[in-house]
């Protein structure tokens, strides 16, 4: 079973735009989670038992369906309209990136003002009240990129290489692998990285260099230049090997009480860094994703459940909404300051911003109707 087949009654198409908008609001809802300062529930997410997390499945997904978006365009319209349109889109994120900076950078100031929590602090942006004219500069040319601000930058450095990747694709499909294969190896050979900090050298927590690689799987599949394997009983059970090998090496509380997994944890270290998404990051999101859609083929109703219908509401609003979870966590977070973090309260909080999530993808896709139009066409009609 590939990922965009299916053998429920419903068509092809619509299937697949399932599970995409699924695996994207599930990616949402566990960024809004584990982006709660100091929210325990964040231990329970699969990030913690595995190399991958939320960030690799929203990267996939987002390559998966720019391939459909954007790649239908490059053929129909051309290859300039193609470029226009990719643009248009990095331009939106863009614009996105500096307005979530700017309104927490608002929501932390007014933090400090409220309570003894120095939340400018927690977030590591005093550069930008002590030294606000290079700040400002950094923010808008992307050299000054704070750790909480980053995934969004690298998307945009990724979704800008698609039209030199759809060049590559009219010569032959599988330069595109090789190219994403050999920029990949480059970033780890020549020390590829783009800085994050005015003051320091520190780079970009996501380097666009490496999670490129994710991305444009995603890509190609959804492109169809590369097809996934058939998703037999023997490779799912690979698959569920390999996670489960990869359980006493991802987490913390496990390999810290033994001596030779720590040290074996530190010698692979290189392989499952985040910022430089090492391979078997990769490897097991490949494993984890098989492994979830060949169980999904025993339960063929499961997108058209409750819990994953408002899941796919909220995966049809991917940019507003994960704005949305990156405003209501820290707010999350401030809330649980003042409440404490007991389990009812931790619970009831999260529990709060998960159903907030739902509702505002619900009330985003109603302003996307444009009602007040149809309502204008009914009285003037």
């Amino acid at each position: 079973m590939s990922l965009i087949s299916t053998s429920s009654p419903h068509s092809t198409i619509t299937q697949r735009e399932l599970k995409l908008d699924f695996f994207r609001g599930l990616a949402l809802c566990i960024i809004f989670v584990a982006h709660i300062p100091d929210n325990w529930l964040a231990n329970y997410t699969h990030g913690r038992f595995g190399f991958s997390d939320s960030a690799e499945l929203f990267i996939f997904v987002s390559g998966y369906t720019a391939a459909r978006a954007f790649g239908r365009t490059f053929s129909q319209l051309g290859f300039w309209v193609g470029t226009v349109r990719v643009l248009h889109r990095c331009w939106q994120l863009y614009i996105a990136h500096l307005a979530l900076f700017f309104l927490l950078a608002a929501i932390c100031a007014a933090g400090n003002k409220l309570q003894y929590i120095d939340y400018i602090g927690r977030l590591n942006i005093y550069f930008f009240f002590e030294h606000t004219p290079e700040a400002i500069v950094g923010l808008f040319s992307l050299s000054y990129v704070p750790n909480y601000f980053d995934i969004l930058p690298m998307y945009i450095a990724i979704l800008a290489s698609v039209p030199l990747i759809m060049l590559l694709a009219r010569v032959r499909p599988v330069l595109v692998p090789i190219a994403c294969l050999g920029i990949y190896l480059g970033m780890w050979w020549f020390n590829l990285a783009l800085p994050a900090e005015i003051d320091s050298d520190r780079p970009w927590f996501f380097n666009p260099f490496g999670w490129q690689l994710l991305f444009f799987t995603g890509f190609m599949l959804g492109a169809g230049w590369i097809k996934s394997p058939h998703l037999t009983s023997v490779l799912a059970f690979v698959c569920l090997l390999f996670i489960l090998l990869s359980i006493p090496l991802s987490n913390y509380p496990i390999y810290s009480q033994s001596e030779w997994l720590n040290q074996l944890r530190t010698n692979i270290d290189p392989l499952v860094i985040k910022t430089n998404f090492g391979i078997l990051r990769w490897i097991h999101f490949l494993a984890l994703t098989g492994l979830t859609l060949y169980l999904l083929k025993y339960w063929k109703n499961f997108f058209y459940t409750l819990f994953a219908q408002c899941l796919i509401k909220i995966g049809q609003q991917g940019l507003a909404l994960f704005l949305c979870s990156m405003i209501l966590s820290y707010l999350a977070g401030m809330l649980m300051d003042y409440t404490g973090r007991h389990i009812i309260d931790t619970v009831v909080i999260n529990g709060i911003g998960i159903g907030g999530l739902i509702g505002i993808a619900y009330m985003v896709a109603w302003f996307k109707t444009v009602p007040w139009k149809n309502k204008a066409v009914m009285c003037f009609g």
